[in-house]
């Protein structure tokens, strides 16, 4: 048959089970939650589970590009297994490997995939800040709870746990009767809904706290989710390693901490459906391991003597390092330090750059660190020097911004550091600074030639590779921060900016339509998945590189899907914001 969008549901009868074969075309499969369970292209076949069990068909076909497709109906299915053994092994063993994988992602999901909505069992308990410390306890006792939130006008203001009513109320001998404003922790911690279970264990470790109000949106309390609920969902090494790191008592332990890395992210990422989540551990356990050695030198030479912001760039900030990624860090400083004071941030900065080189986490070849006098400066420093990158978009100028306009809070003053990005959000607005970054995103070209064929490097040794990064996940990161800069998105994940640029009108964005949004994020992950694959398998090609023969047929097609879209994207880009002056 030729199927189309029109005919497809004509063939694809539900109560007519048959052995569909691919000739040509493109097709998702889709299960009964509309989400998508693969692509399918030339040589690939699907509905065979059904023949062989007479099970209900539960996914279904949805045509991305009309093709041709063979069909096998139940009879001559069944006749082939009969005579023919070889046929019938085939079918067994994909239907098995079938159920295998089905049961191992389901596994998965329960850790990886699950948002923190999926676990909550219970509405929020809440109490207004005026209520009674009594009050507090009755609830707390009625519900079986071992925390409340204290809200108002249903937003979270505090929180107050069992803990509080032993440490601030008896051990202190505060009457019953007063406000529980007067002993609750104001301004605590919070995650949304949609959040990952991770993130949440994440958050939880690194402030060594056991409560976690969770928020919708609009930042409304929803409920709480203790770490007692999310260690019951599954328990994690790699997580584990964060809660050692963020408690190490010294160097010593946090290199030894910096050496399981490797061999735990093989682990970890033969047990998570979406491998993407490995550059989410890898920026964990980098921030954990910063976090940690600023703990350890205030230790040793004194509480900072201002405030100050460590913060993280590049692909740390985004979230997305691989086994492969160096420091990118800096500090951000109040105007008007003494030379004392610029002594010990000097120290500080050096300190921490040179044993996280000890812990696994190379030194960046460009000197992007805190260690270096040019990534160690006053917020007014480093907004001027900003500020002359975006009126003068020199070919350096944006590289620096490639790398510099993705920054991420660590360690340090928050209040700092979010005046700082307020700066940064005005100085960005300037159409030639636009306009500059989109011609410099197409100087990078897709690896794709001339009749759609791959177009291959080769190094020393004549190995042919196609560099995944960059030819393909930089220039996706490169068009997000774009879109992200013009709409005045602080996020510096990808993923998360092209959530934030769905959720505005088309015109605050510059007209980046869903369907763009969502090729993005398709080709993101596909390409990153990729690339930490071939890092953690170590095919013995350069850094980021994979040999497309490698692949299979249905891989290679989505590569080539994936770096048509790219270019897509880019050629978007510059006519929108260039107006198509390549």
């Amino acid at each position: 048959i030729y199927l189309t969008r029109e005919n497809q549901n004509e063939w694809l009868k539900s109560d007519s089970p048959k052995l569909f074969l691919i000739r040509s075309g493109l097709y998702d499969l889709v299960d009964e939650k509309g989400d998508v369970v693969t692509r399918l292209a030339e040589g690939d076949y699907f509905g065979y589970p059904s023949l062989l069990t007479g099970e209900a068909i539960q996914n279904r076909l949805q045509v991305q590009k009309e093709g041709i497709v063979y069909l096998l109906d139940q009879s001559s299915f069944d006749y082939l297994r009969r005579e023919y053994k070889t046929f019938e092994q085939y079918f067994v063993r994909a239907h098995k490997n079938r159920l295998l994988s089905s049961h191992y992602k389901s596994q998965n999901e329960s850790w990886s995939e699950r948002k923190i909505a999926e676990l909550m069992s219970r509405k929020a308990v809440a109490l207004p800040p005026d209520a009674s410390i009594n009050q507090a306890a009755k609830k707390m006792k009625k519900h079986g709870v071992s925390s409340i939130m204290i809200t108002e006008h249903e937003c979270l203001v505090g929180v107050i746990t069992d803990r509080d009513l032993r440490n601030r109320v008896l051990a202190d001998e505060v009457d019953s009767k007063e406000p529980l404003s007067s002993i609750m922790s104001a301004k605590p911690k919070f995650i949304f809904e949609n959040n990952r279970v991770f993130s949440a264990l994440h958050l939880m470790l690194k402030f060594n706290i056991h409560h976690l109000p969770v928020l919708d949106e609009n930042h409304k309390a929803l409920g709480m989710i203790t770490s007692t609920d999310l260690l019951r969902q599954q328990k994690s090494d790699p997580v584990q390693l964060i809660g050692r790191i963020y408690k190490a008592h010294s160097v010593t332990d946090l290199k030894r901490y910096g050496l399981e890395v490797p061999e735990l992210l093989r682990g970890f990422s033969n047990n998570i459906d979406d491998i993407s989540l490995v550059g989410k551990l890898l920026s964990g356990v980098t921030d954990a391991l910063t976090s940690r050695l600023i703990y350890l030198f205030q230790e040793e030479h004194g509480t900072a003597p201002t405030c100050f912001s460590f913060i993280c760039f590049g692909s740390q900030a985004r979230e997305e390092q691989t086994l492969h990624s160096d420091q990118d860090n800096g500090l951000l400083l109040p105007d008007g330090l003494t030379e004392p004071q610029q002594d010990y941030f000097k120290r500080m900065g050096e300190f921490v750059c040179e044993q996280l080189t000890l812990c696994g986490i190379k030194r960046c070849p460009g000197n992007i660190m805190a260690s270096s006098e040019l990534c160690r400066m006053s917020k007014s420093d480093w907004c001027e020097r900003f500020l002359n990158w975006v009126e003068a978009p020199t070919p350096d100028a944006m590289l620096n911004c490639k790398i510099f306009f993705d920054l991420r809070f660590i360690e340090g003053s928050n209040t700092l550091y979010a005046s700082f990005c307020e700066q940064l959000t005005r100085i960005s607005h300037n159409e030639l600074f636009y306009a500059a970054m989109a011609n410099d995103i197409n100087t990078n070209s897709v690896p794709i030639g001339l009749f759609n064929q791959f177009k291959l490097e080769k190094d020393t040794r004549q190995h042919k590779f196609i560099d995944l990064k960059k030819r393909g996940v930089v220039i996706i990161n490169d068009i997000v921060r774009l879109y992200a800069l013009k709409a005045g998105i602080r996020l510096a994940n990808t993923q998360e900016r092209l959530d934030a640029l769905l959720k505005l009108e088309s015109e605050k964005c510059n007209f980046l339509s869903n369907k763009d949004i969502y090729n993005l994020k398709d080709c993101w992950r596909f390409l990153t998945q990729l690339r930490l694959r071939t890092q953690i398998n170590q095919e013995g090609l350069p850094s980021n590189c994979i040999n497309p023969d490698n692949l299979n047929s249905l891989e290679r097609h989505q590569l080539k899907e994936a770096f048509y879209l790219v270019k897509q994207s880019q050629q978007a880009a510059a006519f929108k914001f260039a107006r198509g002056s390549l």
